[in-house]
């Protein structure tokens, strides 16, 4: 009996303490951060309401990202004046590096660097680049693991988007 009560009461530790953890889920509100953009200004996302967002999550060095730039580079101009805004963040340890990337194959969009700081990363459970989310007008989680651009159903699931004319 002791056993099963030992048992009975883990289990009851366990089930509070992985509560106590909330997992993002479509409808919930994105965290908030404030990165530094390629300029230095700070964007917060937060800023970005009353626009669709689309983020794509990558680094400099990662092949798969840089692969869909693009296709990113192409969805942005197919959207162009729409109401959605493109975001990406950066989680390269070498700013310079992404800053003169940026610069140097003209990407558009708002282009952020986490500069080290793992909170978004962490709330979202990204453990792998590219990564690509799509959040609504009030930066709620519209998906978590939204298609990458070079899929030719992410601009058709864009364009359905209620309000993004």
């Amino acid at each position: 009996m002791k056993v099963i009560g030992l048992f009975l009461c883990c289990c009851m530790f366990m089930t509070v303490f992985a509560q106590k953890e909330e997992v993002l889920k479509a409808g919930m509100t994105s965290p908030d951060f404030k990165y530094k953009d390629v300029n230095g200004k700070t964007v917060s996302l937060k800023d970005l309401r009353g626009k669709y967002v689309y983020i794509d999550v990558w680094a400099t060095w990662c092949t798969p990202c840089r692969g869909e730039l693009p296709y990113l580079k192409e969805l942005e101009k197919k959207l162009e004046g729409k109401n959605i805004c493109f975001l990406s963040i950066s989680c390269d340890k070498d700013v310079e590096k992404w800053k003169q990337m940026v610069k140097d194959e003209e990407l558009e969009g708002i282009h952020v660097n986490t500069g080290g700081d793992q909170t978004f990363m962490k709330a979202y459970g990204i453990k792998g680049i590219p990564r690509f989310i799509l959040l609504d007008k009030e930066g709620k989680i519209v998906n978590l693991e939204m298609t990458r651009p070079s899929q030719k159903v992410t601009l058709e699931t864009l364009m359905k988007l209620e309000g993004i004319d």
